[in-house]
């Protein structure tokens, strides 16, 4: 049986005496055939996938639209002229969810994390930090805990609400990925399981009301510049939840509210290619030369 709330997933932990990835992944088998190598297994495989997407971006690569393409690699060129403000850690987040993203448009194999559209987030912080980690020995074992944790809660997520754009907005695409990321950074940072929830809720939150509204139909403007806004949304918010910042409103009511929003979205804001930035004059006038080819 699913998790149906983040604290059935915590309290279940909490009275095996056990970790959050470790609950997550004993729901797995139970709810498949697996084994536990097996399961684990998978999660490498994700893994791999998800390193394989970044290590064959090519920067010359365009989508059918000629809509995306070598943005990824402009931020890679930016950060080593000194143009850019932020870190080199920040610049290799952003980087590294919009090299996913971009492959995603350029029909390339992505991990759907929790969807195609939002699958630059999740790698797009873990990578990063794989690199900056690469001598630890174990830190692999860490990511893939990390990865049982973002489960978790996509999983919760898609059974109390939706990760679906076309049903609740794209707060239910980046905004779920976001949370999921950030819940699987503060794993990774040491955090308890009360304070992955606490990064989760605090992501989603941030994310509420987000419209999914692509240019043209296409999951390329502006869904790839969001993944790396969804990816910094993450780190921020693990950052808060490890300092020891709680949200306010529990991870299940944020989850609960996404639903409530996205349920009164109307269908021009939910993945139509109607309304929105989809509905601008440059918008439309781009969907006109796209559909053109």
């Amino acid at each position: 049986m699913s998790f149906s709330s983040v604290k059935e997933m915590k309290a279940e932990a909490a009275e095996k005496n056990i970790t959050l990835p470790e609950t997550v992944l004993l729901h797995d088998l139970s709810d498949s055939s697996l084994t536990r190598e097996q399961s684990v297994n998978k999660m490498k495989y994700v893994w791999q996938v998800m390193k394989a997407a970044s290590e064959g971006y090519c920067e010359d690569d365009r989508s059918n639209s000629g809509l995306t393409g070598g943005n990824a690699a402009k931020i890679k060129k930016a950060a080593a002229a000194g143009k850019l403000i932020g870190d080199p850690f920040i610049f290799e987040v952003i980087e590294e969810s919009m090299k996913t993203a971009e492959c995603n448009a350029c029909m390339k194999r992505i991990v759907a994390a929790p969807t195609a559209g939002s699958c630059g987030v999740l790698p797009g912080v873990l990578i990063p930090l794989a690199k900056r980690h690469m001598d630890e020995p174990d830190f692999e074992d860490r990511i893939i805990e990390a990865l049982y944790v973002a489960a978790g809660f996509g999983e919760v997520t898609a059974a109390r609400a939706s990760v679906s754009g076309a049903e609740g907005g794209c707060q239910a695409e980046i905004g779920t990925a976001a949370a999921m990321a950030a819940a699987a950074l503060t794993w990774i940072g040491g955090g308890t399981a009360d304070q992955c929830s606490d990064a989760f809720a605090i992501a989603l939150t941030n994310m509420l009301g987000l419209v999914c509204d692509p240019v043209a139909g296409l999951v390329e403007v502006p869904c790839i510049n969001r993944n790396a806004a969804g990816a910094m949304t993450a780190v921020s918010s693990a950052d808060m939840a490890l300092a020891g910042i709680k949200s306010d409103i529990p991870a299940d009511e944020v989850i609960d509210c996404m639903k409530e929003v996205g349920d009164v979205m109307v269908s021009e804001l939910r993945e139509t290619g109607k309304g929105g930035l989809a509905g601008t004059p440059t918008g439309r006038e781009i969907a006109a030369r796209v559909l053109k080819k």
